[in-house]
């Protein structure tokens, strides 16, 4: 008789709403979700998992069911973003990231999704950075009319994304397109602006310190940006 896992493999709902969120349940610590929920402003839930022991069970599922193909990866991710702990859209990104292999023209719409809906910095970083900086090194054709569209968006998650998707570019990094999303977004009072803008230019500066520094003394920024940008540099 087959188990259970493999009588179950192919049903991406249950996947998603059912047996996965009963295994993630059972590691579920109490005392460790309201530390997790107060670092994260009380702003979610959370099942007070640790990230190895989660990716550990998500392991497991991986390897059971078979994911075959985009629309079916695009189901799993959204099923996963509705629950209200905060791990299921942990999951959801590491499964986003898991099969690349399955991605197309228009996976952007399904990171774009996750961006926007129960936004705050934690998915939203390696959403951009992960998910949106490896979309665009498949689809460099995309990146000027998305991004851009992010950099003038009024959602300020979609602003950040506009600002870190380069981070892991390095020498690849267009400093153009880096220079003008920041100088438009420079002025922002945003706290989760400001220090993107200082953070990507830190990153940057690993690769091309005297371009951030030139950067930062030619241009006008918030006292935060700067200070994050310059954080391992003198002028």
């Amino acid at each position: 008789m087959p188990g259970i896992f493999a009588t179950l493999k192919n049903n991406l709902l249950t996947f998603s709403s059912g047996l996965f969120k009963t295994e993630l349940a059972k590691s579920a610590n109490a005392e460790n979700a309201l530390a997790m929920k107060a670092y994260m402003k009380n702003e979610f839930e959370f099942l007070g998992i640790p990230t190895p022991e989660r990716r550990k069970i998500l392991k497991h599922f991986i390897s059971v069911y078979n994911i075959n193909n985009e629309r079916e990866l695009i189901l799993i991710v959204k099923e996963l973003w509705m629950n209200a702990e905060r791990e299921f859209q942990y999951c959801a990104i590491d499964i986003l990231m898991k099969f690349k292999k399955l991605w197309s023209i228009n996976t952007i719409e399904i990171i774009e999704y996750c961006l926007i809906s129960k936004s705050w910095w934690d998915t939203v970083d390696p959403l951009s950075y992960d998910c949106a900086g490896s979309y665009f090194k498949l689809n460099p054709s995309k990146i000027i009319e998305i991004t851009g569209k992010w950099n003038r968006s009024e959602n300020m998650w979609l602003k950040r994304s506009s600002l870190l998707f380069q981070k892991s570019y390095k020498d690849d990094t267009n400093t153009h397109i880096l220079s003008e999303y920041i100088l438009r977004l420079a002025f922002s009072k945003e706290f989760f602006i400001q220090k993107a803008i200082g953070w990507i230019l830190r990153e940057y500066a690993k690769t091309n310190a005297e371009w951030v520094k030139k950067f930062v003394s030619l241009h006008k920024l918030a006292i935060l940006s700067q200070r994050e940008a310059l954080k391992h540099l003198q002028l």
